[in-house]
């Protein structure tokens, strides 16, 4: 990383599901050559994720591991329901309400939120602020009409 402050992406998830979504972020990130660290706030749905991604398609394989598996540090994408950057990832993935913690050292936090979730939005909205008052670049992406995403202004 260069010294520049973070950017925090905000992914506001209308018609697809975090499955749905994540896979294909992860693999745009190991595309740049980047680790992936993805915070959720439940072991136990970290766990659930990880079944996921191991099944999600039949094509292609993600290489991933969980926080507390043994050479976790070695893991591409890491899924981790702790604040420590244990595979020194250059991207962090938010779920399901995580806490980011300390975003020193990341290139990229990309927040996903279900927009259909009133809590779920609130909480993004005073994130955003958040991240906004503290000097990271926002940005927020909206799914658009058809497929794919689109950077709203």
């Amino acid at each position: 990383m260069s010294g520049a402050p973070c950017e925090v992406w905000f992914y506001h998830l209308e018609r697809s599901s975090t499955e749905q979504v994540l896979p294909e972020l992860l693999e745009k990130t190991l595309g740049r050559g980047w680790k992936a660290l993805v915070r959720g706030s439940d072991a136990g749905r970290m766990e659930v994720l990880d079944g996921h991604l191991w099944t999600y398609r039949d094509d292609t394989f993600l290489p991933h591991g969980l926080a507390r598996e043994p050479m976790a540090e070695r893991q591409p994408v890491l899924l981790t329901d702790g604040l420590d950057n244990l595979n020194g990832g250059d991207a962090l993935f938010l779920l399901d309400g995580a806490e980011p913690g300390d975003l020193a050292g990341f290139s990229r936090c990309v927040l996903l939120f279900d927009g259909r979730d009133e809590s779920a939005l609130a909480q993004a909205r005073c994130r955003w602020a958040g991240f906004k008052k503290a000097g990271h670049p926002v940005s927020y992406w909206r799914q658009g009409a058809e497929r794919g995403w689109e950077k709203q202004a």
